[in-house]
């Protein structure tokens, strides 16, 4: 069991007010469209396809039947729904949906924690466009690479890791040092961001969470999550700079 629970944010001097609303859309998005998951329409019909992004058009797909080698068990995959706006703005919609509950809180677990970080070094405007950049990049990147690789360009992808990674590549950068405390087995402990953060990038590349589509799945998942991460730890000099600029600015005395 490895558990961030929270880092040191004495140094914070804003309220993460963009954050809690990426949250919160978040937790709606999952309850309110999603159906707590359970509604196949609305996932498989918002969600990032990278045919549809390739080409411009919306695809609709059959539901696949598939047996497990191991246990035998027979599940189906719902196929591609009809997606009632230009698919590229699936780009948007599919980082605020979710495969299951745990994909959502663990999504939202990590955004808590680190998300205000870098809102604060930032700004709630520079942070907004920040995180949805590296969403939109980290689609982008599994777009690609399902282009280039062997795997299906018909599998859909979701969630809010590939922002979420951009995140954490930008606080990887703007706070190694800092403290972050975890709950390890019956412990909690204080770990360098840096080892928590490689930590975490492992566990993404491992899991492949936001993947559908059956065995194909996973297989590209990585892509989003690498794509993210080196959005964040490139793009939060830019927008962090800007912030500092601007704090410096208003620190000036006054004569």
């Amino acid at each position: 069991m490895f558990i961030p629970i929270g880092d040191d944010n004495r140094d914070r001097q804003t309220t993460p007010y963009v954050n809690y609303l990426f949250i919160i859309l978040n937790i709606l998005v999952f309850v309110f469209l999603q159906g707590f998951g359970r509604n196949d329409v609305f996932t498989y019909g918002y969600s990032t396809v990278p045919a549809e992004i390739l080409t411009g058009r919306d695809c609709v797909t059959e539901a696949k039947v598939f047996q497990d080698a191991v246990t035998g068990q027979v599940f189906t995959v719902p196929g591609l729904q009809p997606t009632n706006i230009p698919v590229y703005l699936t780009l948007f919609t599919s980082m605020f949906m979710h495969g299951g509950l745990a994909h959502l809180a663990g999504n939202m677990l990590f955004l808590g924690i680190f998300g205000d970080n870098i809102e604060d070094s930032m700004g709630h405007k520079a942070y907004f466009f920040f995180y949805l950049l590296c969403g939109v990049l980290a689609g982008l990147s599994h777009v690609l690479i399902s282009a280039y690789t062997s795997q299906s360009i018909f599998i859909p992808s979701l969630g809010a890791s590939g922002a979420i990674s951009g995140v954490m590549g930008g606080y990887l950068l703007l706070f190694p040092r800092r403290t972050v405390r975890v709950w390890i087995f019956f412990f909690i402990v204080g770990i360098p961001a840096v080892i928590v953060v490689g930590i975490w990038f492992v566990f993404q590349l491992i899991n492949g969470a936001g993947m559908l589509g059956g065995e194909e799945a996973g297989g590209v998942a990585y892509a989003a999550h690498i794509g993210g991460f080196i959005a964040g730890f490139v793009l939060v000099k830019i927008f962090a700079k800007k912030r500092k600029v601007q704090l410096i600015q208003e620190r000036k005395p006054r004569w």
